[in-house]
C-alpha cells in the first residue's frame, strides 16, 4: 500500500497502526510506540511520516512540542520596569514634556500615552482571532480534522512553494488564497477522494513577518510581528509615538507606495478602527512629524493640545476636547493667537451663535473656555465657625434664626455664641456696612428685636471663642482679626471726605483688642461688646477716647476725651463715637499683683509670705513670729533675684575675659616653654572654678540691727526675696591655695594664721599678702590692710571663712591680674554664702 516492497505486510500494518495515533493523538504517544517506530528503516520512517503528515524530528526526539499551544509572550512592558538606559531616556522625555507643557500654559499633547511603552521581545503576537479574509502564506499551519469512516487530526504546514502535502492525494497549493477559499477547496478534495469522510479546517500556528516602524516612533526599527498584525499592533510593539510625531497621519506603505493613512484620533475619540489595516511582510509604518496644534483649556472635559487635521473650526476643537462642561460660559470664549506681525493677540467668539461655532482655529491658537459667574443674587452667606457655611437662598422676610436655629447644632463647639456680625451691601452705592448681632438672643428669642431681618447678599460672620479653641484646632480658629480683615480693608477703600472711614480701634483690658467696624449705634458699650467685653482687670472709673479732628484752619489734631466707663457701659453717656476714634480702657493699677518673700531656716513660722507694697523685712519677720532661740542672725543670708541676675551676668563676662587671657597664656607658652604647661594648667583650673560657680545674689545685711535697731536702714522688700537664717555655727572654713582646704571647729583665741596653719599652710601658688576673710554676714575683711581688724593675728568668729587666693602675678603681669582678682573675689563670696546655707 505504501510502495515499500522490502517491508512485510505485517510490518506495514504495524507502522500504520503506529502512525495513525501519532497523527491523531500526538500528545498521547507512549515511549514504547516511539521505540517501535525507531526500529523501522529510515527510508520507511520518512515515507510514512510524509504520507501521514507527521513531523519526523519531533517523533524521533520523543517530543510532542509541535502540538503545544504557543506561549503568551508579553511584547511590551511599562517604561518603569525597563533597563536603566531606557529609564534614563524615559526620564529625559518626561522632563522635555514638562518643559513643553509649561510653554503651553500647562497643556499637554493629547493621545500620546496610549502606546507608551518599551518592547521586550520581537516575538509575534499569536493570540489574535483569525478573520475569514485572512490570506494564507508560507509558514502558516492548517489543522484538518477528519471524521466519519476515518478519524484523523492533521497539521499541514504551508511550505515555501505555497503548498501543503495532503495524505494520499499529493500536494495542494493554498498560498495566496484567503482562508475561506482554502477551506472550501480542502473540504471539496476530502469529499471527492475520501468516501464517507468529512473535514473541518482551521488555522493552527501562524507565520510571523517582518515590518518596519519608522519616523517619529519611540523605538524606530524592524520588528517581527504576527501575520494578523495591524498598524496599531506595530505601534504598540515599537513603544508608541513621540510627541513630535503625528497621530492623525500615520502612513501605511508597501513597496514604496502609500497604501493607507490611519487617523488615531478616530480610534481614540470614536473607537473607529476601520482604517487600521492589516500589514504584509515588508510593510512600513511611517510616522511623519506632527502637524499644526491648537490648545484648549478651561471648562472642557479634556483640556489638552490637539493636532488639527487641515482647517478646523472652534466647534470641532471643542468636540475633540470632550465638549463643554455645565460650568462653561460659552458667550465669550477667548482665543489667543499670533497675528501676521507675530504679535500675540486675543480674539473672542460667541459659541452660542452659528458664526462663533464656525470660527476658524489656527495653528498655535490657545482657546480658553471661561466659567460662569458665581451666584450673583437672591442669596445670603454664612462664614466662620458654623457647622454649615456657604450661600443659602434668600427669601424676603427671613431672619437670622431662619438660618441659625440652634446654638448647638448650627454652631461649632468653638464658636462665640454671644456676638456675630452682619456685613450688608448697599445695592445702590455698592458700599458695605456692619451690623452687630447678639447671636444668643437672636436664636433663643426668635422674632425679637435681636433676631434681625436679613437682606439680599447679607453675610453673617460667626467668630471663634479663643478660650474654646484647642491647640490642634488652630487651623479652624475664625478670629475677629481674620474674618474682619477684608471688611476693614473694604471700609477703608470706600471712605471719602463725605463718608469718613467707619472704623474704630480699642485697646486695653478687653478680650479681643484691635480695629473694628464702627458700631451702628456708635455707642462705647457696643464697641466693648464687639471686642469681647471687659476683662476683670479693667478699671471702670475712667477711659479715654482719642479723636482725630481738624481745627478751623483745616489742620489735623488729636483730642483726648475722658469718660466714665461705668456710665458708658450703662448707656448713661451722650458721647457718640466718630471715625477713627481710639478707645483706651485703663487697667486697675497692680491688679492681682502679688509679691512674696520666702523665709527659711531658724524663723518661728517659716514659709512664703505675701507682703504689701512698701512693707519692710522687719515687719514681715514680726508677722512670722521672729527668730528662734537657735538662730544665728550674723550668718543670715538675704538674697534678691535682681542681684542674682546681675551676678550671673558679671560671671559670664569674667569667664569670657578669662578665656581670652587663657589663650594669651597658651600663645606665650609657644615662645617660653619652661613653665608654660604649669601656668596654662593653673589658669585652666581657675577657669573651671569660675564656670562651676553659681550666682547667689546676696545682699549683706545686719539682721540683728534690722530687728533691734530702729535707726538701722529699713530694707524694703521686692518680689522674689529670700531670707535664710542658719543655726549657730561652730566652724571656721579655710578655702583657696592651702594644702588642705577644709572647715575647722571654732576655738576662741585662734587667729587667721592659726587656721591657715591648721590647713597645712599656703601652697607655692598662694599669694599670702592678699589673704582675706569673708565674715558670716557676707562682708569681706582684708587682714593685711585693716587697722581696726588688728591684722592677721585678730581672732575669728564662728561662721567666718578664710580665703587664700592664687598668686596671679606668677601667671601674667598684665591684665590677667585684674580679671582673676575679680573672679576670685566672686567665687569666694559665693562659696562662703553657699557654705553657710
Amino acid at each position: 500500500m505504501f510502495g515499500f516492497k522490502t517491508v512485510t505486510a505485517k510490518k506495514l500494518f504495524a507502522a500504520l497502526s503506529l502512525l495513525l495515533p501519532l497523527a491523531s493523538y500526538a500528545q498521547s504517544i507512549s515511549p514504547a510506540q516511539i521505540e517501535q517506530f525507531k526500529q523501522l528503516p529510515k527510508a520507511q520512517q520518512e515515507a510514512l511520516a510524509r504520507q501521514y503528515g507527521v513531523d519526523l524530528d519531533s517523533v524521533m526526539g520523543g517530543s510532542s512540542g509541535s502540538m503545544r499551544r504557543p506561549e503568551n509572550i508579553q511584547v511590551v512592558e511599562p517604561v518603569a520596569s525597563i533597563t536603566d538606559e531606557e529609564r534614563e531616556r524615559a526620564r529625559a522625555e518626561k522632563q522635555q514634556r514638562d518643559e513643553d507643557a509649561k510653554k503651553n500654559g500647562g497643556l499637554r499633547p493629547y493621545g500620546y500615552d496610549l502606546f507608551a511603552g518599551s518592547p521586550t521581545t520581537f516575538a509575534p503576537v499569536t493570540e489574535i482571532p483569525v478573520p475569514s479574509n485572512y490570506i494564507l502564506g508560507p509558514g502558516d499551519v492548517l489543522r484538518i480534522q477528519l471524521w466519519g469512516k476515518e478519524n484523523q487530526n492533521l497539521e499541514l504546514p504551508i511550505s515555501r512553494d505555497g503548498s501543503i502535502s495532503f495524505p494520499q492525494s499529493g500536494p495542494m497549493s493554498v498560498a495566496g488564497l484567503i482562508f475561506d477559499e482554502a477551506r472550501q477547496q480542502i473540504k471539496k478534495r476530502v469529499s471527492e477522494q475520501y468516501i464517507g469522510v468529512e473535514a473541518s479546517v482551521s488555522l493552527g500556528e501562524l507565520r510571523s513577518m517582518r515590518v518596519f516602524v519608522l519616523g517619529e516612533a519611540r523605538n524606530p526599527g524592524s520588528y517581527s510581528v504576527s501575520s494578523l498584525s495591524t498598524i496599531t499592533n506595530a505601534l504598540y510593539v515599537s513603544g508608541g509615538i513621540k510627541q513630535t510625531g503625528s497621530l492623525r497621519k500615520v502612513q501605511h506603505k508597501r513597496d514604496g507606495k502609500l497604501v493607507g493613512t490611519l487617523d488615531l484620533y478616530d480610534l481614540l475619540m470614536k473607537g473607529d478602527s476601520s482604517s487600521d489595516s492589516r500589514l504584509q511582510p515588508g510593510d512600513v509604518v511611517f510616522i511623519p512629524p506632527v502637524g499644526t496644534r491648537a490648545g484648549i483649556d478651561g471648562e472642557v472635559y479634556r483640556p489638552a493640545l490637539y493636532e488639527l487635521n487641515g482647517q478646523s473650526t472652534l466647534a470641532e476643537l471643542v468636540e475633540m476636547a470632550g465638549g463643554l462642561t455645565p460650568q462653561a460660559y460659552p458667550q465669550r470664549i477667548n482665543i489667543k493667537r499670533t497675528n501676521e506681525d507675530f504679535l500675540r493677540i486675543i480674539a473672542e467668539a460667541d459659541y452660542t451663535s452659528p458664526k462663533g461655532r464656525q470660527a476658524n482655529v489656527k495653528a498655535g491658537d490657545n482657546v480658553e473656555i471661561p466659567s460662569i459667574s458665581d451666584i450673583t443674587g437672591q442669596y445670603v452667606e454664612v462664614k466662620g465657625a458654623a457647622t454649615r457655611t456657604g450661600k443659602f437662598a434668600w427669601i424676603p422676610g427671613m431672619r437670622v434664626s431662619s438660618l441659625l436655629s440652634n446654638l448647638d447644632a448650627d454652631l461649632m463647639p468653638t464658636a462665640d455664641k454671644h456676638y456675630a456680625a452682619i456685613v450688608r451691601t448697599d445695592s445702590d452705592t455698592d458700599t458695605i456696612s456692619v451690623m452687630n448681632l447678639r447671636l444668643r438672643d437672636a436664636i433663643l428669642k426668635k422674632g425679637g428685636n435681636d433676631d434681625l431681618l436679613l437682606e439680599e447678599k447679607d453675610r453673617i460672620l460667626i467668630f471663634s471663642d479663643a478660650g474654646k479653641v484647642k491647640g490642634g484646632e488652630q487651623g479652624r480658629n475664625f478670629t475677629r482679626e481674620s474674618l474682619f480683615s477684608p471688611v476693614i480693608n473694604r471700609l477703608k477703600t470706600q471712605a471719602s471726605p463725605e463718608n469718613p472711614q467707619q472704623t474704630i480701634r480699642i485697646s486695653g483690658p478687653v478680650r479681643y483688642p484691635g480695629e473694628y467696624p464702627m458700631p451702628s449705634t456708635r455707642k462705647i458699650s457696643d464697641a466693648v461688646f464687639v471686642a469681647g467685653g471687659l476683662k476683670d482687670s479693667a478699671s471702670l472709673y475712667q477711659a479715654e477716647v482719642a479723636r482725630y479732628t481738624t481745627d478751623e484752619n483745616g489742620v489735623g489734631q488729636t483730642r483726648i476725651l475722658n469718660i466714665d466707663l461705668a456710665n458708658a457701659m450703662a448707656g448713661e453717656t451722650a458721647l457718640k463715637l466718630k471715625s477713627r476714634d481710639r478707645i483706651l480702657i485703663k487697667s486697675i493699677p497692680d491688679f492681682a499683683k502679688t509679691s512674696t518673700i520666702e523665709l527659711k531656716g531658724e524663723v518661728r513660722y517659716p514659709g512664703q509670705y505675701t507682703f504689701r507694697n512698701g512693707e519692710t523685712l522687719r515687719e514681715v519677720l514680726e508677722r512670722a513670729g521672729g527668730l528662734t532661740s537657735n538662730a544665728f542672725p550674723k550668718g543670715a543670708i538675704f538674697s534678691r533675684e535682681k542681684l542674682r541676675q546681675l551676678e550671673a551676668q558679671r560671671l559670664r563676662e569674667a569667664e569670657e575675659r578669662l578665656q581670652g587671657d587663657l589663650l594669651g597664656v597658651q600663645l606665650e607658652g609657644d615662645s617660653f616653654s619652661g613653665q608654660s604647661a604649669n601656668r596654662t594648667q593653673e589658669v585652666q583650673d581657675l577657669l573651671e572654678e569660675v564656670q562651676g560657680s553659681e550666682p547667689v545674689g546676696r545682699l549683706v545685711i545686719d539682721l540683728a540691727s534690722v530687728l533691734n535697731d530702729p535707726d538701722y536702714q529699713s530694707i524694703r522688700l521686692q518680689d522674689g526675696d529670700t531670707l535664710t537664717v542658719p543655726t549657730i555655727p561652730q566652724s571656721v572654713t579655710v578655702f583657696g591655695e592651702v594644702q588642705f582646704p577644709t572647715s575647722h571647729l571654732h576655738q576662741a583665741g585662734l587667729s587667721v594664721d592659726d587656721y591657715l596653719e591648721r590647713s597645712g599652710g599656703p601652697t607655692r601658688q598662694a599669694d599670702e599678702s592678699r589673704v582675706y576673710v569673708v565674715k558670716a554676714d557676707g562682708s569681706v575683711m582684708l587682714p593685711e590692710k585693716s587697722r581696726w581688724f588688728g591684722g592677721r593675728s585678730q581672732q575669728l568668729e564662728p561662721g567666718d571663712t578664710v580665703i587664700m587666693p592664687i598668686d596671679v602675678d606668677r601667671l601674667n603681669q598684665l591684665e590677667l591680674w585684674t580679671n582673676v582678682s575679680q573672679i576670685v573675689y566672686q567665687i569666694a563670696l559665693g562659696a562662703a554664702a553657699v557654705g553657710n546655707l
